[in-house]
């Protein structure tokens, strides 16, 4: 094969293709490793039906880091350049969530570097500290300890501040209002709470009772 033609289809690393398709492979085995081990660690009611996929995609996507940059420090620079036009919109809003992002970042990156033995260990450790440090069902998967999220749509020129506020001082714990928009040209408006349900107080309850209230339109709690 022709110099020319090499450099343009395999650009300057010395790594062979081969070894390539196996880092890719190891990352993506690591990819469904880590997913797994989230699945098992946390609560499934509260488990985002694509995050798992994401914390694959992001190992083999980290893995190429290292098989594009290689040695060469101008590409380094200017993949930090590229990337940084992309802008990520959802908040994860969950710190164990985050840490499993950052778990599969490191060993894509390692995978990619070649650096096996680094990620082996790596998940091996971590994966024994997400068991040791398994979030109780108790803790995570009930409403009475977990802050809730609460919208509510009520009519715009009414004034319904004290009736469902008084409703919270029998259902809510504490609560506190997150943001406040219009909808509807001016005719709606929709509030955003923050919520602590209180011992023995079940979601229906708050529910039912705010929806009495004339002016809410619309309720919707969520976890």
């Amino acid at each position: 094969m022709p110099e020319w033609l090499r450099q343009s289809l395999y650009g300057t690393s010395d790594l062979p293709v081969p070894e390539m398709g196996v880092r890719l492979a190891m990352a993506l085995l690591s990819g469904f490793m880590i997913a797994g081990i989230y699945r098992l660690v946390r609560p499934r009611e509260i488990i985002v039906p694509t995050f798992p996929a994401t914390l694959v995609l992001l190992s083999i996507l980290c893995a190429l880091l290292p098989l594009i940059i290689g040695q060469n420090v101008a590409w380094a620079f200017g993949l930090v350049g590229a990337l940084s036009i992309v802008r990520f919109r959802t908040v994860v809003e969950d710190t164990h969530d985050i840490a499993f992002v950052i778990f599969a970042v490191l060993t894509g990156m390692a995978v990619g570097a070649g650096r096996m033995p680094v990620a082996g260990i790596g998940m091996v450790v971590v994966g024994i500290a997400a068991f040791l440090v398994k979030p109780s069902a108790s803790s995570s998967g009930c409403w009475v300890t977990t802050n809730s999220k609460l919208a509510l749509r009520v009519t715009a020129g009414s004034n319904p501040d004290a009736s469902y506020e008084s409703v919270f001082e029998r259902y809510v714990e504490k609560f506190e209002l997150v943001s406040g928009a219009t909808g509807q040209r001016g005719k709606v408006f929709d509030f955003k709470y923050k919520v602590r349900l209180k011992p023995n107080v079940k979601p229906t309850d708050l529910i039912e009772e705010l929806t009495r209230i004339e002016p809410v339109q619309s309720v919707e709690l969520r976890r």
